[in-house]
């Protein structure tokens, strides 16, 4: 249980990739702050968590909200001492052409994915600084690499991401923090679900590994790079696509 004693904060965790990310930390021995805009969503990740052992604590945020994500912050620090691992992963979709996309959903969109992860970010450096430790995880995606077409604000806000991690991972480094990404290809999630037959097949066939990735896949890789084993990779975008994209 390599993260015995650490308090991770995983947002957007009430289900899917989160949830899988919160009890695999768990799993490794952390205990989990399961962070989502509504905290009876995420009782049934705090069941797991604490199923597996470890300390659990629902918090409702809107993370695009500094005083909600700072506000968040606090209440850990308070309730628990210690910040030890941000996991980023709270993330919206607006789907649309661009021409066609309103500006509210190019603005809501940016506002979760990219201000929130500043604005989560912002609020757990000062405990981390003060710690000398830390490990932050963003999840970008694929298609912040590669583009996908009527997804222009989610796939310019997956880039912004990495671009943000990179900067990040440089300015606290001296600090023994590492920032890192995790940029998921498509997951076996409620989404893709519901694609029809068609379209998943047409999506397989540009996947070599021929399957569609499950939320383990980002858990796991999340979780690498919270451990000391990934204390030497800093400002890094891990690609878990299985080879839909080889960066």
């Amino acid at each position: 249980m390599s993260l015995t004693g650490k308090i991770a904060v995983v947002t957007g965790a009430a289900q899917g990739i989160g949830q899988a990310i919160a009890t695999t930390l768990a799993q490794e021995g952390a205990d989990v702050v399961v962070a989502d805009l509504n905290a009876n969503r995420c009782q049934e990740t705090v069941e797991r968590v604490k199923q597996l052992g470890r300390k659990a604590m629902a918090v409702s945020v809107n993370v695009g909200d500094w005083d909600q994500a700072k506000g968040m912050v606090d209440h850990v620090l308070k309730d628990w001492e210690r910040i030890d691992i941000l996991v980023n992963n709270a993330g919206i979709t607006r789907d649309g052409l661009l021409m066609r996309m309103k500006e509210e959903d190019w603005q809501a969109v940016l506002q979760v994915n990219v201000t929130g992860t500043f604005f989560c970010a912002k609020a757990v450096l000062p405990t981390m600084s003060r710690q000398r430790s830390g490990r932050i995880v963003n999840i970008s995606s694929i298609v912040g690499a590669i583009g996908n077409a009527g997804q222009a604000n989610y796939a310019a806000s997956k880039a912004a991401v990495i671009g943000l991690t990179k900067t990040v991972a440089r300015e606290y480094a001296s600090r023994n923090i590492t920032v890192n990404a995790v940029a998921p290809g498509f997951i076996d999630t409620a989404m893709t679900q519901e694609l029809s037959a068609d379209t998943k097949e047409a999506l397989l066939n540009q996947i070599p590994l021929k399957r569609l990735g499950q939320p383990s896949d980002v858990a796991d890789a999340v979780s690498f790079l919270c451990t000391e084993k990934a204390g030497y990779i800093t400002g890094h975008v891990l690609h878990v696509n299985g080879g839909m994209h080889m960066a």
